[in-house]
C-alpha cells in the first residue's frame, strides 16, 4: 500500500537536498537526475502494486483531458 502520509523525519532538510542535488545542473541534467532517482527509489521499493498506485497520484491532476482541453462551439470560439 501506499503511503501517502507525512513520512519524513525531516521533510525541510530532505527538501533542502533535494534543491541542491540539482543546483548548477542543466534542465537536461536536472531531468537525468530525477529519472535516476525515480528508477532508484522504484527499485527499492520494488513492489508493483505500489509503484502503479504512485504513478498514478503523481499523474493525478496533471494532465488535462482533451475534452476539457479543447474549445467549446458554445463559448462563442471558432470551430
Amino acid at each position: 500500500m501506499l503511503n501517502t502520509e507525512p513520512n519524513i523525519a525531516a521533510p525541510d532538510d530532505f527538501y533542502q537536498e533535494l534543491i541542491d542535488l540539482h543546483r548548477e545542473l542543466t534542465d537536461q541534467e536536472s531531468a537525468l537526475v530525477n529519472a535516476k532517482l525515480i528508477l532508484l527509489l522504484a527499485n527499492h521499493i520494488g513492489d508493483m502494486d505500489v509503484l502503479r498506485t504512485a504513478m498514478a497520484a503523481a499523474r493525478e491532476d496533471v494532465v488535462v483531458h482533451a475534452a476539457a482541453a479543447a474549445p467549446s462551439k458554445a463559448s462563442g470560439s471558432p470551430g
